[in-house]
């Protein structure tokens, strides 16, 4: 059975998939080799709406493969993705409070996040409330992840 992680971003769900199953697909790779460019350049030259239809697309076929899948933080954000992830039976919202996220967002120094460098702390907040109702509906599973290692997550997860 695939296990599919959503959350925001810096909730850890690279760290944990890979954890899982060193062989994770991480859906944002996916994107950016199908895309051939990274994504916030995709977003920049052809729109929100062509990224998203993209994700769609992606999500469908991902969730047919036998491995654990990590999501991008904005997976949620098209109606067409929640309906897909709603229907899947093992979607985990790796779930945490927006100041735990945005000081792991503002100490990666190795993952420049566009969103991030881009918004304001009240702007990020915004899109991180309007996120998590849209998380909490389409999870099986909801892991509080705030102050707890790895290891305790996947130990949770098991």
């Amino acid at each position: 059975m695939v296990k599919v992680l959503i959350g925001f971003m810096g909730s850890g769900k690279s760290t944990i998939a890979a954890l899982l199953d060193p062989d994770f697909i991480d859906m944002d790779s996916v994107l950016k080799e199908k895309i051939g460019m990274p994504i916030a350049d995709f977003f920049a030259q052809k729109g929100e709406a062509a990224f998203r239809e993209m994700e769609e697309q992606t999500l469908d076929q991902l969730l047919k493969k036998e491995q654990v899948l990590s999501t991008g933080g904005g997976v949620v954000i098209s109606p067409a993705n929640r309906v897909l992830l709603a229907k899947h039976r093992d979607v985990i919202y790796l779930k945490a409070d927006f100041d735990t996220l945005y000081e792991r967002i503002a100490s990666d120094s190795k993952n420049q996040r566009p969103l991030f460098l881009n918004k304001s702390r009240k702007d990020l907040k915004a899109i991180f409330k309007e996120r998590q109702v849209w998380y909490e509906e389409v999870a099986n599973q909801i892991i509080d992840v705030t102050g707890k290692t790895p290891i305790e997550i996947i130990e949770e997860i098991r």
